[in-house]
């Protein structure tokens, strides 16, 4: 059977499955982003991002991906021969450390076994080796691992062994657990629009604390598009600094008045049933998880011995129209990710499982499948 006769079924890390409300409202009209009209949504999305991030700063508005939002941590942020420790434990964390040595930055790196969480003592000993930092770097989930660090406790050892700020890329984290930025006293937030908040790729959020804005204002390294401070500027004056992809910050605004009606935690509660759904479906499909400290928003699952996950990953979007990730560098051909942010429904999960199965000539896709029921029925979409 060809795959234009099964329906397809986006379920990666990101991009995410689309409300079709939200759909529908981006492509309503193309407003201009110097109007009114506009300016009222964007005023309500600037209250209803503060609301996801659980801050009482403003949260900027970047129109790039998540890379984007990460580069401007570092350039905002930063001075020409400033330190700073990375915590790398992925892809991503080597894309935050790569970052900072192209503005010519010193990189102290914190190597982490993929696959775990950062240890608190390691974290501990490397700011007492480098008393200089200004910032620490970290994912809170490693995306390419679906892994997550204890941000909370890291923020303490962070505060109590050294004036660095902390920095966290919370692409895969911010809307899929907990993660409260005043609270724990994160300096630097940044997330993307391609994840929890369920709308196409294309921006990017950045949100910094009181202490990071004095920072801020003192940076030294280049910056002109990514001058957060320049849209801040802009943004008391009920605009943004440059031109603004309208339809996606449209489709944005309907989402976060959705998560303030509805409540940021059935958001995450619907993560977390889908991602403890995954894991013990995958289990009686032979598939066991990858990380000792797994994420909600994303799952990384090992395929058995003699099973090739990049071909499996291949079968099923062509025979079964079904988009998933596989493992990078040296995890190609080792994990399948499949994401949890989005639109995803009790459907998509069991067919997902169902060509899981198939693929891998499984005898336990009944048990799977009803392992999936159990969880999937405790929580709704946010859109239903």
């Amino acid at each position: 059977m060809s795959e234009h006769q099964w329906p397809y079924r986006l379920l990666a890390p990101g991009p995410v499955p689309v409300p079709p409300p939200v759909l529908q409202a981006m492509s309503a009209k193309v407003l201009h982003h110097r109007t009114p009209e506009f300016e009222k949504i964007l005023r309500e999305v600037w209250v209803g991002l503060k609301f996801v991030f659980a801050t009482q700063q403003s949260v900027q508005i970047i129109a790039g991906t998540g890379s984007a939002a990460m580069e401007a941590a570092v350039c905002n942020l930063l001075s020409p021969g400033d330190q700073v420790l990375a915590v790398v434990s992925g892809k991503f964390g080597e894309r935050w450390a790569e970052q900072c040595e192209r503005y010519s930055i010193k990189v102290h790196r914190l190597d982490v076994p993929w696959g775990d969480p950062v240890k608190l003592e390691d974290l501990e000993a490397a700011l007492k080796s480098h008393r200089a930092v200004k910032a620490v770097f970290s994912q809170v989930c490693e995306t390419s691992t679906a892994t997550v660090h204890p941000i909370q406790k890291m923020s303490q050892v962070i505060a109590k062994n050294s004036q660095a700020l902390f920095c966290v890329d919370a692409i895969t984290a911010v809307g899929c657990m907990p993660l409260p930025m005043d609270d724990w006293g994160l300096d630097c937030v940044v997330a993307g629009s391609q994840k929890a908040f369920m709308i196409p790729t294309g921006l990017s959020f950045i949100a910094f604390s009181e202490r990071a804005w004095k920072v801020q204002a003192q940076s030294r390294l280049p910056k002109y598009y990514l001058d957060i401070g320049a849209e801040r500027a802009a943004n008391a004056k009920g605009e943004t600094h440059f031109s603004t992809p309208t339809p996606l910050v449209v489709g944005l605004n309907l989402v976060l008045k959705q998560m303030q009606s509805r409540g940021l935690n059935l958001v995450i509660e619907r993560c977390q049933a889908l991602a403890k759904a995954t894991r013990e479906a995958g289990a009686e499909l032979g598939l066991q998880t990858y990380s000792s400290s797994p994420s909600s928003s994303v799952t990384a699952l090992k395929t058995p011995t003699g099973t090739n996950s990049a071909q499996l990953r291949d079968w099923l979007e062509k025979e079964r129209n079904i988009t998933i990730m596989g493992g990078q560098d040296s995890l190609k051909g080792k994990i399948i990710r499949v994401g949890h942010m989005g639109y995803i429904l009790n459907d998509d999960m069991t067919a997902l499982v169902r060509a899981l199965g198939e693929g891998l000539k499984s005898e336990g896709v009944q048990k799977a499948v009803a392992v999936l029921e159990k969880h999937l029925n405790s929580v709704e979409p946010l859109f239903t």
